[in-house]
């Protein structure tokens, strides 16, 4: 599911990328590795625990950023009688990773990669996260084989799901815009083609069991002259069929679990009518039309990542994820939620084992439930930790999220304190009507109001810049 990308250009210096270091030692987060686990991870990295099954055969190819070295997915995609036929490889952590040792604790401990914008912080050593247990082109890896077959319509056929611990041998590292290219010039291979075929049979899928699935731009921050300057990247079609792909293997992961009676899924109730209500006051902010017969499924599909309003709007529909939870169930007592909201469906976060710890587990609880057989203790043993863990990773991942936007808003309007804006009231404390919160119109930042008389909930305002300091992390406004 998707969260908002941020990435911020510059030099280190910069007072940007200083506030950004600054915060990673205020969190206690640290790149670095302790000695003993990196002797783990090399010693690992030599000697992984390999399956007989070899499906090297298979020309897998992975599509990502193309910087991206932590590959966690490779694919490869055919026709199936009048269907098709996904084969999905995922990396096989647990053939480097052994339970209980200091890399295990390691790994326990940060539970998943912390997206900064001008770096991460990864879950596992570069050595085998970004190397020996990563789907690099061109090397034999240990994997988690999906094979997931679909009718012509893009449907799962019942019964015709298979997970299997095999080694694989990725092809080709692509990144989007060359997938979106060789698909648009017609020069693409059929494997290549066929995502764009499978992707858009799922997606049509994903409107009919009303499921919403966010094209979240990406934002840079570029220094230039001393100041810095927001754009948007929007995401291409290949990034939405892609995805797909992904969410297919996961609704798959989260049916195996529930038909085993043990498993750990991603779970997302109905947003609260209070959050929906703030998305409003935000639209009506940057002149977004939503009439209230159109649902915020409908509103979400028809607007356009290229428009920066729109772009805007769709990094703050983010925050209606913020409900997801993991959930725990075992000995076939199945929990009273097992949907999530914006998949429409139950689903299992189980392909990103590189940057997420509880992956893993999943990977393992379904190559189990697959072959018919119960899952290994040591994976029953961590469940219930596993889902605390998780949740405090994900409450540390927000938090770095939601610091990085208020310095990055910080660093845009730091050379504009005094000036005014036009705004709209999206919030109001309860307690203090004089306290709030304003999303601007341009440029689309959202920031804390405080002063004058009560706030007009809803309503627009002009505002005055009063503070905007990166090192203090925080943008505040007061009425004009």
């Amino acid at each position: 599911m998707p969260r908002r990308h941020l990435r911020v250009m510059g030099a280190p210096e910069a007072p940007l990328r200083a506030a950004l270091t600054a915060l990673r030692t205020e969190l206690g987060v640290s790149e670095s590795f302790p000695p003993e686990v990196l002797a783990e991870a090399e010693r690992a990295a030599k000697a992984p625990a390999l399956p007989p099954l070899d499906a090297t055969d298979i020309p897998f190819f992975t599509i990502d950023p193309p910087a991206s070295l932590d590959l966690d997915q490779a694919m490869h995609l055919s026709r199936q009688g009048t269907g098709y036929r996904v084969r999905y490889a995922i990396a096989d952590v647990a053939a480097f990773v052994v339970p209980g040792s200091a890399l295990d604790a390691e790994a326990h401990r940060r539970v998943m990669t912390l997206y900064f914008p001008d770096e991460r912080i990864p879950l596992h050593p570069a050595l085998l996260g970004e190397g020996a247990a990563s789907l690099l082109p061109d090397q034999v890896r240990p994997a988690a084989l999906w094979t997931i077959d679909l009718d012509a319509d893009g449907r799962t056929l019942a019964l015709a799901v298979d997970v299997r611990r095999a080694l694989v041998r990725s092809r080709a590292k692509l990144d989007y815009a060359a997938v979106q290219k060789q698909i648009d010039d017609k020069m693409a291979e059929e494997p290549l083609q066929l995502l764009k075929e499978i992707g858009e049979l799922r997606e049509r899928l994903e409107v009919e069991r009303g499921g919403i699935s966010l094209k979240v731009p990406e934002q840079e921050i570029v220094d230039r002259d001393h100041t810095y300057e927001l754009n948007y990247r929007a995401p291409l079609p290949a990034d939405g069929w892609n995805a797909q792909l992904s969410l297919l293997t996961g609704m798959a992961a989260a049916d195996l679990m529930l038909a085993g009676g043990t498993g750990i899924l991603r779970t997302l109730p109905a947003a609260p009518d209070g959050a929906v209500g703030r998305l409003r006051r935000t639209a009506h902010a940057l002149h977004i039309d939503w009439p209230h017969h159109v649902s915020y499924a409908q509103l979400i599909r028809s607007l356009d990542p290229h428009n920066p309003h729109h772009a805007a709007f769709l990094q703050e529909c983010t925050t209606l994820l913020r409900g997801a939870g993991y959930t725990v169930f075992r000995d076939g007592h199945l929990p009273s939620i097992t949907t999530h909201a914006a998949v429409a469906a139950p689903y299992a976060h189980c392909t990103a084992p590189l940057r997420r710890l509880a992956d893993r587990y999943a990977s393992e609880l379904c190559i189990a439930a697959a072959a018919g057989e119960a899952p290994p203790d040591w994976v029953l043993a961590a469940l219930d930790a596993l889902r605390k863990e998780m949740a405090d990773g994900s409450r540390r991942a927000g938090t770095v999220e939601r610091e990085c936007v208020d310095i990055v808003e910080a660093a845009l309007l730091a050379d504009r304190v005094g000036e005014e804006f036009d705004g709209c009231v999206v919030d109001v404390d309860e307690h203090q009507p004089t306290v709030g919160t304003v999303q601007l119109e341009s440029p689309a930042i959202i920031g804390r109001v405080e002063g004058g008389d009560r706030l007009p909930l809803g309503e627009r305002l002009r505002v005055r810049l009063t503070q905007a300091d990166p090192g203090a992390a925080k943008v505040l406004f007061a009425p004009a």
